[in-house]
């Protein structure tokens, strides 16, 4: 089958849908299928103001109906819903052509909270671009539930997965005082980081990634280990290293960092929100609470047996399958 996605998220950006978009391209390469990705790297494009590292592109629209032409896809799946999605959506509709979409990120949330748009005025927007859609990809059955009762209908939940080659249980690394409790994600205001940090815990708090309100949490916390990015193996290294991964952020859809930590024995903490209400379950793999500091707590009692037992229900083949199906 020739599949072509087209994403507005991709290399050298560092996020779980580039991740997700990644593993799954993989899989489907691997079961023999022709995949193309259509990304910001193909078309002129700037940088948005906010994370320079994620580009807009510019006017991609005829560009992209010909590389449409010449690759003639069996599908066509429109994983995120800006500048090129919109352009591959636009495409789509004017041909006829059937197409599915994917929600990785809770983007009416994320105006409120970074630009006060009420949700009520970026809904219809939602709503109507991913209305064309055969199949709406969800990042969890939460996420899809929410879409459904916001009107779009098709929506449904879209597994994860994880590199069991990578994310397992290793010989840690000396990362401070015990318990280490771990961050690891974009360092950016829509992730509560600061709900994390001046949790009233004792051990040592170390974050792992970077991102643009890194410079003033540095200063803030000082006391505070900021590690920047880690990739691979040395990333499993550092799950493997921590007593608990805590995980502040009350926007996300998924958290593709909470099965990789289980996956390497660790437990995760975090609000009982959508996101992590589909991957923690009490006492087996972390612990859910309103108060953060309760549910670090918690998590420090959860065996780390059970965490990498709970991980085994990710898998990226699944995944896969699940975007071939009309």
């Amino acid at each position: 089958m020739r599949m072509l996605i087209v994403t507005d998220a991709w290399r050298p950006q560092v996020n779980g849908v580039v991740r997700c978009q990644e593993a799954v391209v993989g899989e489907l390469r691997k079961r023999g299928h022709d995949v193309l990705v259509v990304h910001p790297g193909m078309f002129r494009s700037i940088p948005y103001p906010l994370y320079p590292e994620v580009r807009f592109c510019l006017l991609p629209s005829r560009r992209l109906r010909r590389i449409v032409r010449e690759f003639r896809p069996d599908r066509i799946h429109i994983s995120t819903e800006g500048p090129l999605g919109l352009a591959a959506r636009r495409a789509c509709v004017k041909e006829g052509t059937p197409f599915t979409t994917a929600y990785h990120t809770h983007f009416p949330k994320y105006l409120w909270e970074q630009l006060r748009i009420p949700e009520f005025l970026s809904w219809p927007f939602f709503r109507w671009f991913h209305g064309g859609s055969s199949r709406v990809l969800a990042s969890s059955e939460t996420t899809a539930r929410m879409l459904r009762k916001q009107g779009i209908r098709r929506a449904v939940a879209w597994t994860r997965g994880i590199d069991r080659s990578v994310f397992l249980e290793r010989e840690g690394r000396d990362l401070g005082r015990r318990p280490i409790l771990l961050y690891a994600g974009r360092v950016s205001s829509e992730k509560n980081l600061p709900a994390f940090l001046k949790c009233p815990v004792r051990g040592t708090k170390v974050v792992v990634g970077d991102g643009p309100i890194r410079g003033r949490l540095e200063k803030q916390f000082p006391d505070v280990r900021f590690l920047g990015w880690r990739f691979g193996e040395e990333l499993a290294e550092v799950y493997s290293s921590a007593d608990v991964l805590v995980f502040p952020s009350k926007t996300d859809t998924f958290g593709m960092v909470m099965i990789e930590a289980n996956a390497c024995g660790t437990p995760v903490a975090a609000h009982d929100v959508c996101g992590p209400v589909d991957i923690v379950r009490n006492g087996e793999n972390g612990w859910l609470d309103a108060d953060l500091s309760v549910a670090i707590q918690k998590a420090l009692d959860v065996p780390r047996e059970s965490c990498a037992r709970s991980s085994l229900v990710w898998d990226w083949g699944t995944a896969a399958e699940m975007l071939l199906k009309e």
